[in-house]
């Protein structure tokens, strides 16, 4: 019948203007997230990481770390981990216990953790980033709570990450520091591959404890972020492969676009950083009401 054919006309164009809008939908979240950062454009990128130039309480920091991240601490930090709840709280709340922490591997900044949370949220912000992305940023350093809850001190909770359990990479800052790490000498973990296969992926590997993995494993379960800024959050310290491409040899296709996402993100933790205190007061409305979107009242820490 005309008429049938017609309105099958008419479906047929409807369903190919939908499958058009989604695409450009998923583009646009892509674009989102995934465009080159504005913000930073006029910054003086080769002021930060500076390691060269760093005083004596970064140099100690990555000493102390290097030597003391072993397979054997990891495992039994995990499974700490899985035993312990060691406070029930708010993120807002968690915020204000954050702040009074300075990093001592931080060799850019001594501004409050606060400060660092709301600057990288903000640059987010102003360059149009997704509100889940926006929210990541401000959250993404609360693992560093771990200071408070029996860390044994920052060398297992702050710094740049890398993986046990085989080789370490050259690629790390203050390498040479990693020679009085019993690992460096054991007949399996001192290997290039260690304990894992190759290309076995960053799933199947063990990153050296601190607030990244920690607060991965608090938030994967108890937020409705999405997996990117989960990613964000568990790999933002792992500076030997995100910027310096190690590891390539246990990584899988999957990390790929890990990669890509850590990358997007990264820009917005390190450049952010500037001396210029923020309006706590003024811009906390706006934060809490992204935290309601994607975290219950209160979490498991």
């Amino acid at each position: 019948m005309p008429g049938l054919a017609r309105n099958g006309h008419l479906l047929d164009e409807t369903s190919d203007a939908i499958d058009a809008v989604n695409v450009l939908k998923g583009d646009a979240a892509s674009y989102e997230w995934n465009t080159e950062s504005q913000f930073d454009a006029e910054k003086d990128k080769t002021q930060f990481r500076r390691y060269e130039e760093a005083c004596d309480r970064v140099k100690n920091f990555y000493k102390e770390q290097h030597e003391k991240q072993t397979v054997a601490y990891n495992l039994k930090a995990r499974e700490d981990f899985k035993k312990t709840t060691r406070a029930r709280m708010s993120i807002w709340q968690a915020i204000e216990l954050l702040n009074t922490l300075i990093d001592d591997s931080d060799p850019d900044t001594n501004v409050s953790q606060i400060e660092h949370l709301l600057q990288t949220a903000e640059a987010m912000r102003r360059d149009g980033r997704p509100e889940w992305m926006q929210v990541t940023g401000l959250v993404h350093d609360l693992g560093k709570l771990l200071h408070f809850f029996g860390s044994e001190g920052q060398w297992d909770v702050v710094g740049d990450t890398f993986i046990v359990g085989c080789q370490f990479s050259e690629k790390n800052i203050y390498y040479d520091s990693f020679a009085q790490n019993p690992d460096f000498h054991d007949p399996v973990y001192s290997t290039k591959y260690g304990i894992y296969k190759p290309n076995c992926g960053l799933d199947n590997i063990m990153l050296s404890w601190g607030h990244d993995e920690y607060l991965y494993h608090v938030l994967k379960d108890q937020s409705t972020l999405p997996e990117e800024g989960l990613a964000m959050i568990r790999y933002h310290s792992f500076y030997p492969w995100h910027r310096e491409n190690a590891y390539a040899h246990l990584t899988n296709e999957k990390d790929a676009k890990t990669l890509e996402i850590v990358r997007a993100f990264n820009p917005y933790d390190l450049y952010s950083k500037n001396d210029e205190p923020c309006d706590v007061a003024k811009l906390r409305p706006y934060y809490e009401s992204l935290i309601a979107k994607f975290f219950p009242a209160e979490l498991n820490w």
